[in-house]
């Protein structure tokens, strides 16, 4: 009983699942409510500020909907306090701390939607990291706010709610194409850190595979996982989930600034986005900031279109403007990263452990020369099944619900579809805000300049491997991605 019950007890005590649960929660709920005729009410708890360029909006707006916000945070903050405090944290200190970056996130999502961001393309999620990234490193953080900075639970819960958004259909064309692009680009990374950490600076071989996986795969979460699995010292994965968190930064801004320099359609940027970026959340905020500027006779048809008056000609020019949609980015993006490379979490967890146990750790006297069965299931990233279930789900919701009219996709897009989008915008508000809040450049540049310098040439192999996939070798998959 007592090893059925610590067997049980991770689909409870883990982020992973918890982010699982909830995220289907959501969709099922949603879809439960819409389903009853109660589509109204869904769109209004899913609030969110208005577009504005007059503080008077603003201000009509939050009269008319304070106690729909009220509402979403009652729920979120039931949710996410209930989960922790089972998770084994105090809602003594999680309660007060959710409240300040859940208001803190209000406002970022006043400010973001500004005449001013959006000329600048400062999505939510890029203005919560900046802000929380300003505050976090100018004003030292309470100990009773870091409960509640629940960065991977949030982003988790996000990924899966992203499932709802991506059909079924989408994944299974897109999946092999970015496994196979998402090996390429994880094996390569991986190989040219190890082999920079070991043999030229003399780390050990847990460091070096513990860094590897941080840049081939997914920053925080590879880096805790391979290095469970190897056995490496917890300094090493702080040290490696330092050196990422730069990186991942730094990307958030170069990608989309290089895309848009090369004029890059948003899907090829998305999925140049998800194999060279180091972070799921950075890479979301990297995705969503891509908005690229549209050709002059696209832009020329699509006014022509409006006003009814476009022609034949423009009117097939019109058909690309697919290509120029930020949602497509994020579709690509997520399936490159989710379905590609974080499913390598659970490959290099395994591969590696073996390594470590018959090889590393017996070359140092320690090894048994035996590795459990299942190691690749303990590291694999729950939350890819959840992200998966969901867009099951909505795509079976999409299929036999609502019949093929254009009139009944259209309601159970703006009645359903999109207040998901509004919560898994919330959710990653919560995200970057939290990492802004929890990264500070002092610490981040304590630890040598020989870990920054590996991980820095393994950026100089992935980046530009990443762009020659994306967009030549595998340029027009993407491309016709919709």
């Amino acid at each position: 009983m007592p090893e059925n019950r610590g067997r049980w007890s991770e689909f409870y005590l883990r982020e992973d699942w918890w982010a699982v649960w909830l995220g289907l929660g959501i969709v099922i709920v949603s879809f439960l409510l819409y389903g009853a005729g109660h589509a109204e009410t869904l769109v209004r708890f899913a609030v969110q500020p208005p577009k504005w360029s007059e503080a008077g909006k603003v201000g009509a707006h939050f009269a008319e909907c304070w106690m729909w916000y009220l509402v979403l945070f009652g729920v979120f903050l039931a949710v996410f306090t209930g989960s922790a405090a089972l998770m084994g944290h105090g809602p003594r200190t999680f309660v007060p701390g959710f409240a300040v970056i859940f208001a803190g996130s209000v406002v970022i999502l006043v400010l973001s939607n500004s005449g001013f961001a959006q000329d600048y393309n400062l999505e939510a999620p890029l203005l919560a990291l900046l802000v929380g990234l300003l505050v976090g490193n100018i004003v030292k953080m309470p100990d009773w706010l870091q409960t509640s900075l629940r960065t991977e639970y949030y982003i988790k819960t996000g990924i899966v709610l992203l499932g709802a958004t991506l059909p079924l259909t989408l994944i299974a064309s897109a999946g092999p194409i970015a496994f196979l692009q998402a090996t390429i680009v994880s094996v390569t990374t991986w190989l040219t850190m190890y082999f920079t950490l070991t043999r030229v600076f003399k780390k050990s071989p847990q460091f070096a595979a513990v860094l590897g996986a941080a840049g081939s795969v997914c920053g925080v979460s590879a880096s805790i996982a391979v290095g469970a699995a190897v056995k490496a010292k917890k300094e090493e994965i702080a040290v490696s989930i330092s050196v990422v968190t730069i990186w991942a930064i730094v990307m958030i801004f170069f990608i989309p600034l290089a895309s848009r320099g090369l004029g890059l359609p948003t899907a090829q940027a998305g999925a140049w986005v998800g194999t060279s970026e180091f972070a799921d959340a950075a890479g979301f905020a990297a995705a969503s900031a891509y908005a690229p500027a549209m050709p002059a006779d696209l832009t020329e048809a699509v006014r022509a279109d409006k006003a009814g008056a476009a022609t034949d000609a423009q009117k097939k020019l019109l058909e690309t403007r697919y290509r120029y949609d930020t949602e497509n980015a994020i579709r690509a993006f997520t399936l490159m990263k989710v379905i590609g490379r974080d499913i390598w979490i659970g490959i290099w967890c395994f591969i590696l452990s073996i390594v470590a146990v018959v090889y590393w750790e017996k070359k140092e006297g320690g090894g048994s020369g035996r590795v459990g069965a299942g190691v690749i299931w303990d590291r694999f990233p729950k939350f890819v099944l959840g992200f998966i279930a969901a867009s099951i789900l909505m795509t079976l919701i999409v299929k036999f619900y609502a019949d093929p009219s254009a009139a009944a996709q259209k309601a159970l897009k703006n009645g359903l579809i999109a207040p998901i989008k509004v919560l898994r915008t919330w959710t990653f508000v919560l995200t970057f805000l939290c990492i802004g809040l929890t990264t500070r450049f002092r610490d981040l540049t304590k630890f040598g300049a020989q870990p920054f310098y590996a991980f820095t040439i393994g950026v100089l192999v992935n980046v530009p491997l990443g762009y020659l996939l994306s967009v030549h070798l595998f340029g027009d998959f993407w491309l016709a991605l919709r």
